[in-house]
């Protein structure tokens, strides 16, 4: 398992939370419980199984519900 931090764009309203949150949890290979999204940080933490996924899939997973991107880390 991979440990991912991304940064996104500044997030305005508790629903992006959930939006983004839904995304993330629905890519096949992210560990559903270790999904945190940090409303005053724009941040999204998780864990996924790079077996299964990359992180640029579930970077797109982000992109495609409206909210950009802005940098990642991988550990």
């Amino acid at each position: 398992m991979k440990s991912a931090t991304i940064q996104l764009e500044t997030l305005t309203c508790p629903s992006c939370m959930q939006k983004i949150e839904g995304a993330v949890k629905g890519v096949a290979g992210v560990d559903q419980d270790s999904v945190k999204v940090m409303f005053n940080a724009s941040k999204v933490k998780l864990s996924f199984d790079e077996g299964q996924v990359s992180i640029e899939d579930i970077e797109q997973a982000i992109t495609r519900v409206g909210y950009e991107v802005q940098k990642t880390s991988v550990r």
